[in-house]
């Protein structure tokens, strides 16, 4: 029985935000699924820039540390292009295990165990701010290299203006913001693919030189520093290129988003980032040693490489431009896998209670705005900390990453090495899951070992004060469920004995109306309280908001099955009523605000039971902390202050709980 009030005319305040922000979203339409989904080329635009920006920097880093030994980018390049293959096919993997999104998290979490889940769940939120910090600083350095230098005093502060866009972008929604970014994604993979294969083109009849060239630099290199020599060198070169390999993740996580089917739409879109990932990163080791590109002070390789290229071209300087501006917008298109992905690890540790529960709610927009608002503040912090320096922010930057690559490779073994027996293809997967965890374990050590000084040491710090903030939140969430279970334990077998009321209510009869939220012992506690203190009561009305938050808006299948759940619960309290002797009903909303369904609820309840009380419970604590507002809603006093202003009389009794 779902009431309905016509919905009151917005403000002005309202309005302006709406005009910012969008309209709100209609979870009734029974298209909105397919309207917010993504399509892959979609999905690889908000979701793979991530991956494909990192071929910015990351390549550079590992070139850079070769030092004059360059004829082994050609080793570097296909080792690269392998790695990019490895990772993204066991990430394709999880996304057939796991449908529904959460990567490292939901896999660690799931095969490794809960404590294994919180640090891989903290270490890709610590990363996804990285991801939003680090793609629009160095957007904002690329911007600003082509702009004389009284002007770079505005760096920061223009890389903090791009940070608030994206907030307001994905806060209107993911879909609205993407179509928004799509053009500098297309202008990159366009760029970049004609500087490409133009270097290797005009290479082409060299190939026999080169050849010789590399075989007479490798021969000198293993009698001078030996075979061990070499294999180090390498080994260090594709280590400190690791930052190549970061955002492979940000497919599996961001499934949810992804249109029906899902796995088949998660797995295309993983492809088409594989491919272009490995593309442009493993041919630009190849161009570097090709055209003998050199560093120089204060430009990037690639920006050397374009010069190179274009620069007796007409309008060269142009093109060259052009290709490097895009390189610096497409970081700032591969934030936005930070605010995806971000909110979204961030909600389902919400409902798994390692972070306060209001990160799992929904705005208007159907987007998860509190965790976008957290991420977006925390990416302004570390940006102001570090005063938008690129090169610190990758150290940072890479370090996480693995660490998630690693948990979730480990765990996907472990699956593999346990269902043996009923997986006929298992030595087959769990091959990729062993190589792919070698590999990221041995990036991993060398990052934290050869960068811990210049800014690794910061990135483990702060991962382990999160990790260590969940389970403060965690233990709290725990102390206060066991308080409550004692109440399910008490209640909800209590027995009730004697006919049952089924009476229909009477309009003008002394009415409780007691908001709930589930069936269980908080809410039998409720209702006996209610009879006990206020005797006069006549009947009762029940009334409950099926609150859709990022747990079950996945699908109009799990919305209608929230909808059954909460009225399955509702039928059970009218039960209870009656066989105390009360008449009973129940009236049940469906949205996104708790609160503002209930008033309007409420409020139709009032208007037709003109004698009626609304009651509703509050956990209370002895000793109030300031932490308790933070991790329990004050929804019942929000939901007093609104109806009291209406003249609906509302009282609110305490739950005493210890914790």
């Amino acid at each position: 029985m779902n009431g309905n009030v016509p919905e009151e005319k917005p403000g002005l305040l309202k309005k302006t935000t709406r005009s910012i922000l969008g309209a709100p979203k209609s979870f009734n339409d029974p298209h909105i699924f397919h309207k917010m989904a993504l399509i892959p080329l979609l999905a690889w635009i908000g979701l793979g820039a991530d991956g494909l920006s990192s071929s910015a920097y990351g390549p550079e880093e590992a070139f850079r540390a070769l030092g004059s030994h360059t004829y082994l980018s050609l080793f570097l390049g296909i080792a690269t292009a392998l790695t990019v293959f490895i990772i993204s096919y066991a990430y394709s993997r999880i996304i057939e295990h796991f449908p529904y999104g959460g990567g490292g998290y939901i896999v660690s979490t799931h095969m490794l165990g809960e404590k294994a889940g919180v640090v891989s769940g903290s270490a890709l939120l610590v990363d996804y701010i990285l991801t939003i910090t680090i793609s629009t600083a160095a957007c904002a350095a690329a911007i600003f290299s082509f702009l004389p230098m009284e002007f770079h005093k505005f760096k920061v502060a223009f890389a903090f203006f791009l940070i608030i866009l994206l907030i307001i972008l994905n806060i209107r929604g993911v879909k609205e913001s993407i179509s928004v970014l799509a053009p500098i994604f297309f202008v990159f993979i366009i760029t970049h693919f004609v500087m490409l294969s133009y270097a290797i083109a005009i290479h082409y009849d060299q190939s026999a030189v080169i050849i010789s060239d590399f075989h007479t630099s490798l021969n000198h290199d293993l009698k001078t520093i030996g075979f061990f020599g070499v294999l180090a060198l390498i080994l260090r070169a594709y280590s400190l290129g690791g930052g190549t390999y970061t955002g492979i993740e940000a497919v599996s996580n961001g499934l949810q988003i992804m249109k029906e089917p899902r796995v088949q739409t998660g797995k295309r879109t993983m492809m088409y980032m594989a491919a272009s990932l490995a593309f442009t990163a493993g041919m630009l080791f190849i161009v570097y040693s090709l055209m003998g590109i050199k560093p120089e002070e204060g430009r990037t390789l690639n920006a050397v490489l374009a010069d190179a290229l274009f620069g007796h071209w007409p309008a060269g300087s142009w093109i060259s431009f052009i290709t490097i501006f895009s390189e610096g917008a497409i970081l700032l298109v591969a934030a936005q896998a930070g605010f995806i992905d971000g909110p979204r690890v961030m909600s389902n540790m919400a409902i798994d209670s390692w972070f306060p529960h209001r990160f799992a709610a929904l705005s208007e927009r159907l987007s998860m705005q509190n965790g976008i608002i957290l991420m977006g503040a925390s990416a302004l912090a570390l940006l102001i900390y570090t005063n938008g320096s690129v090169s610190g922010l990758v150290v940072m930057y890479s370090i996480n990453v693995f660490l998630t690559f690693s948990l979730s490779e480990l765990g996907m073994s472990h699956f593999y090495i346990s269902h043996r027996r009923t997986d006929k293809k298992w030595k087959q997967h769990l091959s990729v899951h062993i190589v792919g965890l070698i590999l990221c374990v041995t990036i991993l050590l060398v990052t934290v070992f050869e960068k811990f000084t210049e800014g690794g040491w910061v990135t483990l710090i702060i991962t382990a004060v999160v990790i260590g903030g969940c389970h403060l939140i965690r233990s709290h969430y725990d102390k206060v469920r066991q308080g409550v279970a004692q109440l399910d334990e008490t209640l909800l077998n209590l027995p009730v004995f004697g006919p049952i009321n089924d009476k229909p209510l009477n309009h003008n009869d002394m009415t409780a109306v007691q908001l709930v939220s589930g069936y269980n012992g908080f809410g039998v506690h409720t209702l006996l309280s209610i009879l006990t203190n206020f005797p006069q009561t006549k009947q009762i009305v029940f009334a409950s908001v099926a609150v859709i938050d990022s747990g079950s808006f996945k699908g109009a299948n799990e919305v209608k099955a929230l909808e059954e759940s909460v009225r399955d619960s509702l039928e059970k309290y009218v039960e209870l009523a009656r066989r105390l002797g009360f008449p009973a009903d129940y009236r049940m909303a469906v949205g996104i605000d708790v609160v503002e369904n209930a008033e309007h609820l409420c409020k139709e309840i009032a208007s037709k039971f003109p004698r009626s009380t609304v009651f509703t419970g509050q956990l209370t604590f002895r000793l109030e902390k300031i932490y308790h507002k933070m991790l329990h809603n004050e929804t019942a006093f929000a939901i007093q202050r609104r109806l009291q202003w209406d003249g609906i009389t509302t009282v609110i009794l305490p739950i005493r709980v210890k914790a």
